[in-house]
């Protein structure tokens, strides 16, 4: 945490504990094709936006009850409750509900609706026998737990449930679902798309897409497919592809919370070359996680031909002893970063404008280097057709510093709107989930900096002379803040304001400069 002003210690987060979801992958065959359908989640969810998803989602209290209410309702399952909140989920989400005969069907949209507003009348509709149950057969293939990114994490379920020659298309209840389109895909082509940068898919489901291919290449078709992968279901750890050749590999490390971890970045594609960005590993615990994912990336045929460093703060630099133990390869970095690690003669100093090139299947992706030197000197992005690698410039989950002894608020906040100018499709910060809505995300982060940034000057013009008042009257809004570091961020943006010409300090005391 090279951020924190000197004498500030936070406590760490602790990782949280995973809750249960469930999924159903529906299967059919339309005019000779072998289909599975995804929805497309609207824009203005807070995750996942315009990301095909297959239905599902959290199991609530509601589902937890009815499962202890009604033993017997899925007693033939291995996960009764995973049983419930699928079907809820399905009738809510897509309007879809079990026909008694192994099959499904499109249910009353007052049903739908009604469902979606209160949770509780699913199990009511059963009861009343106005929705069906019997004969209801999924089958699990895969069990996904969410990486430490984020507070709130899901162990999802995933199901299968094959329909076979069917015409059945889903309903969106308007105002109500999160979805805004459905599309019956076949596999070979979503994962195509995907590749291509042409759909979003979240990470789990990509690699189930690239099981359920694999898996028809190997058994000939979709049904066989699913029967396989069903023998012996997917558990614990899977490889987290946020985008076609950008894999991260979260690392437990000291960091500022809400973060437990930092995210290292693995560029791309299995058996062409690699670059690892920011890999972090101190502990033993993340010295061995490195270690697998290491050996992994060198069974595929792989070349490391870089490590790349974002910026110097400790919880993005691992302990370098060790990790040449693991694997070695020149580290590339800005001339700041490689200063505080041991020098080496294949260093590689990177700078505004470079870029390299990863070969693999044939292809080559293009790597930018953008200098964003407003969180730390020397710190660096990585823009490329995926998206960017985007450090420590924001964070989907809580906050980013300024540390006033040498970043720059100034260049913060032009950093910022570079990146917005760009226009990624994609965002991978140093900490937490990527962010699949830069566009929102950056603005928010640029309107409320400028806010705090206003904040401060006004203070000042309103006659707050010193440091400690200033940040007081600043940050009014934030009663509950660490009290040091709203000193410490004020005195950034007066850093700020004081390049700019709009504040001076003679004596220890703040004024606005007249003009």
């Amino acid at each position: 945490m090279g951020e924190l002003p000197e004498g500030v210690e936070l406590p760490y987060a602790k990782v949280a504990t995973p809750r249960p979801s469930a999924s159903l992958i529906v299967s059919r065959i339309n005019s000779g094709k072998e289909e599975i359908l995804l929805c497309h989640r609207v824009s203005e969810v807070p995750a996942f936006p315009d990301f095909w998803a297959f239905p599902g989602g959290g199991v609530s209290r509601v589902d937890k009850k009815l499962a202890e209410e009604e033993p017997d309702w899925f007693a033939h399952t291995n996960n009764a409750v995973s049983t419930i909140t699928l079907l809820r989920e399905l009738v809510e989400e897509v309007g879809f509900s079990p026909n008694g005969k192994g099959s499904l069907e499109l249910v009353d949209k007052e049903i739908q609706e009604e469902i979606c507003k209160d949770k509780n009348a699913w199990g009511d509709f059963v009861k009343r026998g106005l929705l069906k149950i019997e004969n209801f057969n999924s089958q699990i293939i895969a069990e996904r737990t969410m990486p430490p990114l984020a507070p709130v994490r899901f162990t999802n379920t995933f199901h299968h449930l094959s329909i076979g020659n069917s015409t059945i298309e889903p309903r969106f209840t308007e105002g109500l679902s999160e979805f805004d389109e459905y599309k019956w895909w076949q596999p070979k082509e979503l994962l195509k798309c995907w590749l291509k940068h042409e759909v979003r898919l979240p990470p789990p489901q990509v690699t189930l897409t690239r099981r359920i291919v694999q898996a028809i290449d190997e058994f000939g078709n979709l049904k066989a497919a699913f029967e396989k992968i069903a023998e012996n279901p997917s558990k614990g750890y899977h490889i987290l592809e946020f985008a076609p050749g950008v894999e991260c590999l979260p690392l437990p490390t000291q960091t500022l919370p809400p973060a437990t971890h930092t995210n290292c970045y693995v560029l791309g594609v299995a058996g062409g070359e690699r670059v690892i960005i920011d890999p972090a590993a101190k502990s033993k615990e993340a010295l061995e996680i490195l270690r697998r994912k290491v050996d992994e990336i060198e069974r595929t045929g792989s070349k490391i031909i870089a490590t790349i460093f974002t910026h110097k703060h400790p919880d993005h630099i691992g302990n370098l002893g060790e990790i040449s133990k693991i694997y070695q390869a020149p580290i590339w970095a800005s001339k700041e970063t490689l200063e505080v690690i041991p020098k080496c003669n294949t260093d590689m100093i990177l700078k505004e404008e470079d870029s390299f090139e990863l070969i693999g299947e044939g292809e080559s992706v293009l790597w930018r280097v953008i200098e964003t030197h407003g969180h730390c000197p020397g710190h660096i992005c990585l823009s490329g057709d995926a998206g960017i690698i985007s450090g420590d410039n924001v964070t989907v989950i809580g906050t980013i510093l300024v540390p006033s002894s040498d970043g720059d608020m100034n260049q913060y906040l032009d950093g910022l709107e570079r990146i917005k100018n760009l226009n990624p499709p994609l965002l991978f910060p140093g900490h937490g989930p990527f962010s699949a809505n830069p566009q929102r995300l950056l603005d928010r982060y640029i309107r409320h900096r400028s806010k705090r940034h206003q904040a401060v000057f006004d203070a000042v013009r309103n006659n707050y002379t010193e440091l400690e008042s200033i940040a007081k009257k600043a940050y009014e809004d934030t009663p509950e803040a660490h009290p040091m570091l709203l000193i410490d961020q004020t005195l950034s943006h007066l850093k700020g304001h004081i390049k700019s010409d709009d504040i001076r300090n003679e004596n220890g005391k703040y004024s606005v400069n007249m003009r």
